[in-house]
Parts: C-alpha cells; sequence; structure tokens
C-alpha cells in the first residue's frame, strides 16, 4: 500500500498550519490521493462508445460553423450513424450531442479534449476519428475557413499533421486545399459535387506516380487502416477499418489491373 500522499500531505498540513493538527488534515487528504480517489480519471484509449458523444458533438459544431447546418450534413451525419452501426442507445447519444454541437456556445476544446484522451495517443485511431469527420466536413463541397480551424484545432491536439490530414482527405477522393485568409484553391472540388472514387486519389497518389510510388502508398495506408492493427478498439471502428482496407484493397489492385504491375 502507497503511503506516499499521506508523507507528502502531512508535511504539506504541518508547513500551512504550523499545528498537529494540519498534519491529520493533510495526511487525509494524502490517503484519497493513495488510493485513487483524488486523482483525474481518463478513459482508455480505445474504451467502448466513450468517442461517440464528442464525435458527434464535434461534426455538430463543425456542422454548424459556416453559419448553418444543411440537409447535406445533416444526410452525412445519418450515413456515419448508419456505416458504424450504432446500437438504439448510442444512435440516441449520437444525434443528442449532434444537435448539442450545433448550439450557440458549445464547448468545442471539451469534445476535442475528449477524443484526445480516447485516442491516447495512438495515430491509428486518431487517423479513424478524422476519417468519419471528413464525411460531414466535406458533406457541401469545398472546405471552408470556419470548418477548416475547427478540423487543424483537432489535427493539433491529435498530433496529426496537416499533410496527413491531406493525404485522408485525398484517400476519400474530396480534393482538398488548407484555406489561408479566405482564398480559395483551384484544386477545390466545386460545391455540391460528389467526391469520385478515383484509385489514385484513393491512394492519395497522382496519376503519373511511379511504380515503386505505388506499392509504398499502399503498404503504408494498409499498414495504418489494416483492422488487425487496431488492438482492442470498439466494433463500430473496426467496422469502419475493415470498409478503408476494402477501399484501399480496390483501388491498388484497380491501378495494378490498368498497369499491369506485378
Amino acid at each position: 500500500m502507497s503511503i506516499l500522499g499521506k508523507l507528502i500531505g502531512g508535511l504539506i498540513g504541518l508547513m500551512l498550519f504550523r499545528h498537529p493538527f494540519g498534519i491529520l488534515i493533510g495526511a487525509a487528504i494524502g490517503h484519497l490521493w493513495d488510493t485513487g480517489s483524488m486523482r483525474p480519471r481518463h478513459p482508455a484509449a480505445g474504451a467502448p462508445g466513450t468517442f461517440i458523444a464528442p464525435l458527434f458533438g464535434l461534426a455538430g459544431a463543425i456542422a454548424k460553423s459556416d453559419g448553418r447546418v444543411s440537409e447535406q450534413e445533416i444526410a452525412a451525419a445519418e450515413n456515419l450513424m448508419a456505416r458504424m452501426q450504432l446500437a438504439p442507445v448510442q444512435r440516441a447519444i449520437a444525434i443528442e450531442r449532434f444537435t448539442a454541437g450545433k448550439q450557440d456556445g458549445f464547448a468545442v476544446d471539451l469534445a476535442i479534449a475528449d477524443l484526445k484522451a480516447w485516442c491516447g495517443g495512438r495515430r491509428d485511431l486518431a487517423y479513424l476519428l478524422l476519417d468519419m469527420l471528413l464525411d460531414i466536413v466535406y458533406a457541401e463541397g469545398p472546405l471552408v475557413p470556419d470548418k477548416f480551424a475547427i478540423v487543424r484545432q483537432l489535427c493539433w491536439a491529435l498530433g496529426v499533421h496537416e499533410r496527413e490530414l491531406a493525404a485522408l482527405a485525398a484517400m476519400k477522393g474530396y480534393a482538398y486545399a488548407a484555406r489561408g485568409e479566405g482564398q480559395n484553391s483551384s484544386r477545390e472540388a466545386p460545391r455540391g459535387s460528389t467526391p469520385g472514387k478515383d484509385p489514385y486519389a484513393v491512394l492519395g497518389l497522382e496519376r503519373n506516380a511511379a511504380e515503386s510510388e505505388i506499392k509504398r502508398a499502399y503498404r503504408k495506408l494498409i499498414s495504418q487502416h489494416h483492422p488487425d492493427k487496431l488492438g482492442d478498439v470498439p466494433d463500430e471502428l473496426k467496422r469502419r477499418a475493415e470498409e478503408r482496407a476494402r477501399e484501399i484493397n480496390t483501388a491498388y489492385e484497380r491501378i495494378r489491373a490498368e498497369r499491369k504491375i506485378k
């Protein structure tokens, strides 16, 4: 049994109160620390269900950030719930938090902090969260500055570089551009367009990529998204990872067939 908290607490109590009674108070507080009662508690990385509320709260905030929530953004959130095959209770939580995220004063910082705690420093989980949110981000077409500000804040918290976010967007067929001072990029897709499943875009490559680049990109992506690499994570995320792995494999096989790569 640890007694370090009691010793330190007693010493601090004596220094503060300069009375034996202070030792008792400090030791009592130290005992609570030793037993873990006063220590901050965070969900274990990948703990089932703990990401759903902050994820959909943040999705609601992203959808609302440009002024109003569109039908496309609502449909994207509903499609995400369907793909994740949420149980009725989980779906109710997702809807409630998405609605809360649309309200003025929603605590974006707290939602991001919860997602960061859930990831526990694991980049594979961070990639999955961003992968799911990108469908909300691009529901209306190009990435607008207010949405980009929230996404960039999340990436910073999760330790994901903007280049990696651009690669994830390209993998999903979205044209990516970091907005700077309201300037649009000519590479952005027109508003309302539906992203295609160009196999090169799925792998984050240009169509003139060399064979070695194609193989290297495929190996890197399948390593990041293969469900067997995730370990003990919720079934909802494993299903999403399986979906992404199938997309990556399909894209690679299409390119191999076109290029006759062995």
